[in-house]
């Protein structure tokens, strides 16, 4: 018996990188998972890889647009029309396209306001409607980011957007935790994935960078752990989070960041 056996579980983004990592780790501790992303092909490979291990009664996957609340609806009742119901949701999809503070668009910030943003309250709303109907409480987890704790002059709307992720964890806190719903949330530091390796690339582009892995090496230097974080350093507090043994927690974000910032 894992951690989180019994439990049916969504993580959206798990097509690569914390995502997928956070959606293996619940599997390996017993738990359902719908893999779910806007990359349909990819999202069905990383799910069909999984399947194999697991079966198809643990495994399933949904292409889904979070900011589409239709679509994040159909991901929800093909949940539970798989699985019979939903326990834990962790929206988790999000996007950075960085621009130089003074250059930043309306484009750039409505694109990630609206994925990261507005992405994470439908994606509560609708889970939180899932839950409140099955009667039996559950778990929504939120990925912010040290990013939510500071901010940054070439990431400013990705900072805006993740400091919008803790305030609307802890707003859904407050107002779920009548239906025996928890809303928490993560914030991991830099983390070696391929969301990291554009973001490098995209640094470069706007001058903010002049060559690759310079930025990481910039961003990391003071984190007290010596070295930035893989996507298993983050999924243990992840499924903690899962779990019944954090069943008491709600309206926090947990810190994954290394020591990178201290607050």
């Amino acid at each position: 018996m894992g951690r989180v056996s019994g439990r049916s579980c969504i993580v959206t983004g798990a097509a690569q990188g914390i995502g997928r990592a956070i959606a293996e780790a619940l599997l390996e501790e017993g738990a359902s998972v719908c893999f779910a992303d806007i990359n349909g092909d990819r999202v069905f490979e990383v799910a069909n890889l999984n399947r194999k291990t697991y079966g198809d009664k643990k495994v399933t996957h949904a292409q889904v647009d979070v900011t589409d609340r239709s679509a994040v609806r159909a991901m929800i009742d093909h949940t539970v029309a798989t699985f019979g119901k939903l326990d834990v949701n962790f929206n988790n999809a999000g996007v950075n396209r960085p621009m130089n503070f003074m250059e930043v668009t309306e484009d750039n910030w409505n694109f990630i306001m609206g994925i990261n943003g507005l992405g994470c309250m439908i994606g509560m709303q609708e889970a939180a409607r899932q839950m409140i109907a099955q009667g039996t409480g559950g778990k929504i987890i939120n990925t912010a980011s040290i990013a939510s704790r500071q901010g940054f002059d070439n990431v400013a709307p990705y900072c805006a957007s993740k400091f919008a992720v803790v305030s609307l964890t802890q707003s859904g806190a407050r107002d779920l935790a009548k239906h025996d719903i928890t809303v928490t949330g993560f914030a991991p530091g830099v983390v070696a994935t391929e969301m990291w390796e554009q973001v490098d690339q995209d640094l470069m582009e706007i001058g903010a960078a002049e060559r690759p892995g310079q930025a990481m090496e910039e961003f990391s230097a003071e984190i007290l752990r010596g070295r930035v974080a893989k996507p298993q350093d983050i999924v243990g507090t992840t499924t903690f989070l899962a779990a019944p043994e954090s069943d008491y927690m709600t309206g926090q974000i947990v810190m994954i960041d290394g020591g990178m910032t201290l607050v």
